[in-house]
């Protein structure tokens, strides 16, 4: 990849859309789905000195076998709460993918996209991706991502020594997400399409899954990823199926993909056959699930901002201020400075001290309900929970452990249908709940209003807790 010199303006409207990224990181709840048990597993790991093998989280599959791959990013997120909870844990969020936004502007701009072009794309990219920022382990994917994305593109343009790297990201990948695979998919397609030093590429690549090896299960890895893709259960989870043009960041999506061909077809500038082949291929897998919608985003601000370009964009070297201007150099890097510190006191932690009323840093979670429950050990369980609060429950009361939880992997396609007729209400849900032998509930009023009005004309069952987020029965006549 060509270096070019780069301005403090570019870096200013850089810095404008990565005051965009912060806020929001910021700002967005911590969902309880994946991210309370993964600080379960991060803490058993630490305490037992190895990656759990069996589940110790849910009582109906206890003792059964589980494998916890991304156990890395537990340990990371474990260590990050211990030291600031989730102030820290939504700041490392915010960094995390301010180096994944960057990264990707740098690799446009490098290539020789206009700035203006190029921020502007980059801000589209950020609203429609912005879905898949929950705090979970594929975030540490994401710059991991951007940088393998760079080092290709600079094996493309002549500088084969970049892709050395490349088995240090698989490493650091294996022990972190399953998404590891990405790396062979990027790299694969340049081996075939792209017009580097194949040899040494190839020999990368074989260093890389080599690398892939260095984590406690081995080829194991690649087994977990193949059963994680082919696992029936995968079904009851949105984000496995297709994205449907529904909400405003899929409008914008649609409209994006639906654009891009006209942009090629008038565009002076063309597409490489490497970059023809990322875009089908991934472009595919983002038809294909929601979750993989964020890859194909970072490769299509690159190629969008390049298309939008109308001619090579040079970088003149810049002349040093002369006189009195000189005071005037500094300027922009003040603006940058200042436009990537606007939105740290929107963390939560922070926001608290200056708005009262300030949201609060997490969605949907029963924090209130758990510490009613602790204080009541005289309920006897067993207890079903929604899914969510079951995630929650895991770390923040683990003498309780649920029914079942987010983990799709471990829990069987006739448990997961059991599960959506209880949330749902239907007509054979109490005969599920006698089944399995509940003595306990904590319901979601956002995600289960059925199966509370159900339970409110219900004579089996009795309200002993009630707030805006959960409420608790117990079987009556129960202690």
């Amino acid at each position: 990849m060509p270096s070019r010199a780069l301005s403090s303006l570019d870096f200013l409207w850089l810095a404008f859309v990565l005051m965009v990224v912060l806020a929001l990181a910021f700002l967005l709840p911590v969902t309880p789905q994946d991210y309370w048990w993964y600080l379960r597993i991060g803490q058993d790991t630490l305490a037992a000195g190895a990656v759990p093998t069996v589940d110790k989280l849910s009582y109906s599959q206890a003792g059964a076998p589980m494998v916890y791959h991304s156990w890395g990013a537990a340990v990371l997120f474990y260590l990050l709460y211990q030291a600031g909870g989730l102030t820290l844990t939504v700041l490392l969020r915010g960094l995390l993918l301010a180096i994944a936004y960057a990264l990707v502007w740098l690799i446009a701009r490098r290539l020789g996209a206009g700035r203006i072009p190029t921020a502007l794309v980059l801000l589209l990219a950020v609203l429609v991706s912005s879905s898949n920022w929950s705090v979970r382990p594929q975030l540490f994917a994401y710059p991991l991502f951007a940088l393998a994305l760079y080092l290709l593109y600079c094996w493309e343009e002549g500088q084969s020594k970049a892709v050395l790297w490349l088995p240090l990201l698989g490493f650091l990948w294996v022990n972190l997400h399953g998404s590891f695979v990405v790396l062979f998919l990027l790299t694969g397609a340049a081996l075939v399409f792209g017009r580097g030093e194949r040899r040494l590429l190839a020999l990368v690549l074989g260093g890389a899954l080599l690398a892939t090896m260095l984590n406690p299960r081995g080829a194991g890895a690649w087994a977990y990823v193949y059963h994680s893709l082919t696992i029936a259960s995968n079904r009851f989870s949105a984000e496995w199926h297709p994205p449907i043009n529904e909400g405003w960041q899929m409008h914008l999506f649609f409209l994006w993909l639906l654009a891009f061909p006209l942009l090629v077809a008038f565009s002076p500038r063309k597409l490489l056959l490497l970059e023809w082949a990322w875009f089908l291929g991934f472009g595919f897998l983002a038809l294909w699930g929601v979750r993989y919608g964020i890859w194909f985003v970072f490769l299509l601000t690159v190629q969008t901002a390049r298309l939008l370009t109308p001619e090579q964009v040079t970088f003149p070297a810049s002349k040093e201020p002369q006189g009195e201007h000189i005071r005037w150099r500094f300027l922009p890097w003040v603006l940058v400075g200042l436009l990537l510190l606007l939105p740290f006191p929107l963390l939560p932690g922070v926001r608290e001290t200056w708005q009262p009323d300030a949201p609060p840093a997490t969605e949907n979670t029963p924090i209130a309900a758990t510490t009613w429950l602790a204080a009541h050990p005289e309920l006897s369980g067993p207890l079903w929970a929604e899914i969510g609060f079951a995630s929650y429950l895991e770390f923040a009361l683990p003498s309780r452990p649920p029914w079942m939880d987010t983990r799709f992997e471990l829990f069987t396609v006739e448990q997961w249908e059991a599960y959506r007729a209880v949330s749902q209400a239907r007509y054979n849900w109490q005969e599920l709940l006698d089944k399995n032998k509940i003595n306990l509930l904590m319901v979601s009023v956002q995600e289960q209003p059925l199966l509370l009005q159900a339970l409110s004309v219900n004579a089996t069952w009795c309200e002993v807790y009630r707030d805006e987020i959960a409420v608790i029965y117990r079987r009556c006549g129960g202690e």
